[in-house]
């Protein structure tokens, strides 16, 4: 049975195709959140227009004293009232505005975290690290811009921009009609160059987030391309990626540049009409000295807000941009929106007993799987990145390093059918490739089965909510990773109450007591980033008893001892014994040392079992196992 794909992970991905857009309407959940402080800044915006509108009519009058030899009076003092008001109320909502932009900043984040850390493992499979990691942190700061530049500028400017209209209207309609023929021209021109504004922002944070993703792999993998030679070329690859970050950013700068300095041609050439026009019409006795110095200084408050509404236009733009591919994020399903409509689809199966009449702890029937079509092509780019890499640098494809599970556009799993008793122990064994650690992936749930079901005690596990289905598992990882931070940290991340007692025993356990005493720290010793101060072995046992630690009555354990030395395995084996009283292990092994005493050993190869049985029993019956005993001198 094909797992259903929910619209809305539909809608995700035509999205991701067509590239990420935005619009206004969708800024608006962000601004919302504030309302009580833009409400605030809104009035804020009206008290500041009216204090800096009302400054003309006080110098046309003024002036007109002046002319007329009369006494200024409050006049001076009312003007230079007006002029501080301005600047106060000013200042006040640049204040709010600033704190409110941050406020958006934090909880456009807030909101991409929490999404990202639930999105299905399939998006992560698709996309790169440093790119997600982007829009977190690059992207969502564009949208300061919205509220400091944008919004202010827009706000209060377009209050200014109508009272100054209105004033010039009851001067001089003639000088205003020649105005607005200027700005029309001007604002058409801007109107067509917003459009691109916002496509070379959306080019230019794509880059960025290529750009991220680059040096997140190369500082991640440091010593291999130190080892390997390859910082040079690793630093031209980055830099190259670099240049098309700094192209694309150069195309934002050229369309934005555009735009600054149309408002000072607009307000050039206002100027220079109304001092022609006017002083003609001044001459003529249609309009008086004062109420032209009056009209000018209306024409500077209506170009100023319109030089800063175009600079807005060009900060929204560019804010839209980034906001699209923040979106793109944010309409992507969660792990919990593919529950709600795979369990809707998925009938609960019936319990089915075996011939003991038990019922298995873990079942798989009739199981297909293939990668989606964005994970085969994310892992073909990069493929084809690596071979590029590989070319440039002369090397022969040979030395190119083959993941265990490749993905590829066949079905990984053929019709895979097993089943795991209660407390039993289970070893799937075989080849490279052969889908093995899929298979744990499946259980997990951290992919569905496009065919066939599994089951976890008799019940579909996608009719399971996956906190549910993942707390009676635990999980050692092929290459388990060590966080940055403690040991204890990285012990209790499934286990947060554990006491420091129940952690020093573990660790014993898993024979890393040792590790306890190298700091007077102890557990809260630091491991280093992607625990750099452990080594290979250290890391794969801290790993082992984060899942003993948690005590799960499941235990998958993918490779779990690879990077162990003999002694080291015998000690994690006895451990195993410990705590496998009472629990079920489904066990990963290339090293068949590790697994022949298990009570049930699964053959799989090219994604189909091959043989089942125990290991006496698979020397006989299957010709794949008896080669791999075989080269391992196990027979």
């Amino acid at each position: 049975m094909s797992s259903p794909t929910s619209p809305r992970s539909r809608r995700g991905r035509k999205a991701s195709a067509d590239g990420p857009r935005a619009s206004l309407k969708q800024l608006l959940p962000f601004l919302l959140e504030h309302k009580g402080v833009l409400v605030v800044v809104a009035i804020l915006s009206i008290l500041e227009a009216l204090a800096t509108l009302g400054q003309p009519l006080v110098v046309g009058q003024v002036i007109e004293r002046v002319q007329a030899g009369e006494m200024l009076g409050m006049l001076v003092w009312l003007l230079i009232g007006l002029v501080v008001a301005s600047s106060l109320i000013g200042g006040w909502q640049h204040y709010l505005l600033q704190r409110t932009g941050t406020a958006v900043v934090y909880s456009s984040r807030k909101r991409l975290i929490a999404r990202l850390l639930h999105l299905p493992v399939r998006e992560f499979d698709a996309r790169r690290t440093g790119d997600l990691v982007s829009r977190v942190g690059t992207d969502t700061t564009l949208l300061y811009a919205v509220l400091t530049q944008g919004l202010a500028d827009s706000l209060g400017g377009a209050l200014i921009f109508v009272g100054a209209i209105i004033a010039m209207a009851l001067i001089d309609p003639v000088l205003l009609l020649l105005i607005l023929v200027v700005i029309g021209v001007s604002g058409t021109v801007v109107a067509l160059l917003s459009g691109r504004i916002r496509t070379a922002t959306q080019a230019q944070q794509e880059k960025v987030g290529e750009l991220a993703s680059g040096v997140e792999r190369a500082v991640g993998s440091i010593r291999t391309i130190r080892a390997a030679g390859a910082a040079e070329r690793e630093q031209a690859a980055i830099g190259e990626t670099a240049r098309g970050a700094y192209d694309a950013g150069v195309n934002v700068a050229k369309a934005s540049a555009l735009v600054v300095p149309i408002a000072g041609v607009a307000l050039q050439v206002s100027l220079l009409v109304v001092l022609g026009v006017g002083g003609f019409r001044v001459a003529s006795g249609a309009i008086s000295i004062a109420e032209l110095v009056t009209f000018v200084m209306f024409l500077f408050f209506l170009v100023g807000p319109l030089g800063s509404f175009f600079g807005a236009i060009s900060s929204v733009n560019q804010a839209l941009g980034a906001l699209g591919r923040i979106q793109e994020v944010l309409d992507l399903p969660t792990e919990s929106d593919d529950d709600a409509v795979i369990a809707a689809a998925v009938a609960a199966e019936p319990m089915v007993a075996d011939a003991a009449g038990v019922v298995p702890a873990i079942e798989f029937r009739d199981v297909r799987f293939r990668y989606p079509e964005s994970v085969v092509a994310a892992r073909r780019k990069a493929e084809n990145e690596a071979m590029k890499t590989l070319t440039d640098a002369h090397v022969e494809t040979s030395a190119v390093a083959v993941a265990d599970e490749p993905v590829v556009d066949d079905d990984v799993l053929r019709g895979v059918s097993f089943s795991v008793p209660a407390g039993a122990r289970v070893a799937l064994v075989g080849p490279s490739g052969a889908g093995k650690s899929t298979t744990l992936s499946l259980i997990e749930r951290f992919y569905d089965p496009t065919g066939g079901a599994i089951l976890l005690h008799g019940r579909d596990i996608r009719t399971l909510h996956r906190d549910e289905l993942r707390s009676q598992l635990g999980y050692v990882e092929q290459d388990a990773p060590t966080l940055a931070g403690t040991i204890a940290e990285n012990l209790r991340l499934a286990s947060p109450d554990a006491s420091d007692e129940q952690c020093e025993r573990v660790l014993r356990d898993v024979n890393l007591g040792e590790v306890l005493e190298r700091s007077p720290l102890g557990l809260d010793a630091p491991v280093g980033e992607a625990g750099v101060m452990l080594s290979g072995g250290e890391r794969q046992r801290l790993a082992i008893a984060r899942a003993l630690l948690a005590a799960p009555p499941i235990l998958l354990l993918d490779e779990s001892t690879s990077s162990l030395d003999g002694l080291n395995e015998q000690r994690m084996r006895e451990a195993f014994d410990a705590v496998a009283t009472g629990r079920t292990l489904v066990v990963i092994a290339h090293r068949l040392s590790t697994v022949v005493d298990s009570d049930h050993i699964v053959v799989i190869d090219h994604g189909e079992v091959v043989g089942q049985g125990t290991h006496s029993e698979l020397v006989a019956s299957t010709p794949l196992y008896r080669d791999l005993a075989k080269h391992q001198l196990l027979v």
